[in-house]
């Protein structure tokens, strides 16, 4: 049994955190808003009063936190992670950061003599209940050794990409596409709706076709208006765009699609639409474009 902190209760941090305490491992658990560890300190959890607190009390730390300013406080801040003892303690951050963050924290890790390995996560809610999540880790090999087994907890895949910020940037690469695809998505229903085709049937054919992402049928109800558990919502990819344009100014690297793509998640956020699912992006695009063309 090892003494397991884990930092960060949002959507995906709610579900990860449980498969500690069924796997065995004693867990403390620390988040911004106390009241979401109750449900975990009912099964057995000890809910730490700081950061500082659930890392001075654990052999393993995991984090996965909402972005890059809450990532650098929760380990550089005040009482933060890195504030007390933590010699030899090993630290594995699951959140979607930009590269130079994740090095950042690579290095104020090991100047307190701890190891790290940075773990961005392919997956959503679903996926990280049932612990087939795909981690992109990053770190030196003996601390990616170290890590395996807890990741093993989480994820049904796990590959190792590099050193300390790799794993983010291949986090980025992999949700660039995905956020193109519901603006493209989004353009092709308005394209066949102004031309007198039906919204649901559009989709079931896409759905039906080559053109379909794997995850497209399940997501069309959301799409379509129903109301449902959000796995990925419409400011975190909105978040996670702004990042990868960043990161690719830094590379010289020019984005047109992305770029594209943010105003879409920008106007869907400031539309209050910001806390829907991401996919929400298509019925938002399609609807604002069918009222452009009739407005014309």
């Amino acid at each position: 049994m090892t003494a397991v902190g884990f930092v960060g209760l949002g959507k995906m941090g709610a579900v990860m955190a449980p498969r500690f305490l069924e796997a065995g491992h004693a867990l403390t658990v620390w988040n911004r808003t106390a009241a979401k560890a109750e449900p975990l300190v009912a099964c057995g959890a000890r809910c730490a009063e700081t950061p500082a607190d659930a890392a001075e009390n654990s052999d393993v730390v995991i984090s996965i936190l909402g972005d890059d300013a809450s990532v650098l406080d929760v380990y550089r801040g005040d009482n933060g992670l890195l504030s007390g003892s933590v010699d030899g303690t090993l630290f594995i951050d699951m959140s979607t950061v930009q590269p130079h963050t994740s090095v950042k924290i690579a290095e104020a890790v090991k100047a307190k003599g701890a190891d790290f390995v940075e773990a961005p996560v392919s997956g959503t809610v679903g996926p990280a209940a049932d612990g087939k999540l795909f981690a992109l880790m990053a770190g030196d090999a003996a601390a990616i050794a170290r890590a395996q087994p807890y990741l093993d907890i989480l994820c049904r895949r796990t590959i190792h990409v590099g050193a300390a910020g790799q794993g983010a940037l291949m986090k980025l690469v992999v949700n660039l596409p995905l956020g193109v695809y519901w603006q493209a998505l989004a353009e092709a229903v308005a394209l066949g709706e102004a031309g007198g085709l039906e919204r649901k049937q559009i989709l079931e054919t896409i759905t039906d076709s080559s053109a379909a992402l794997a995850v497209l049928g399940l997501k069309t109800p959301a799409i379509l208006g129903e109301v449902g558990a959000v796995a990925f919502d419409v400011d975190s990819m909105q978040k996670d765009i702004l990042a990868m344009l960043e990161t690719g100014s830094g590379l010289g690297v020019p984005l047109p699609a992305a770029s594209a793509a943010l105003m879409s998640y920008s106007a869907a956020s400031a539309g209050g639409m910001g806390q829907e699912d991401a996919v929400s992006i298509v019925r938002f695009l399609s609807d604002r474009l069918t009222r452009q063309k009739s407005e014309n």
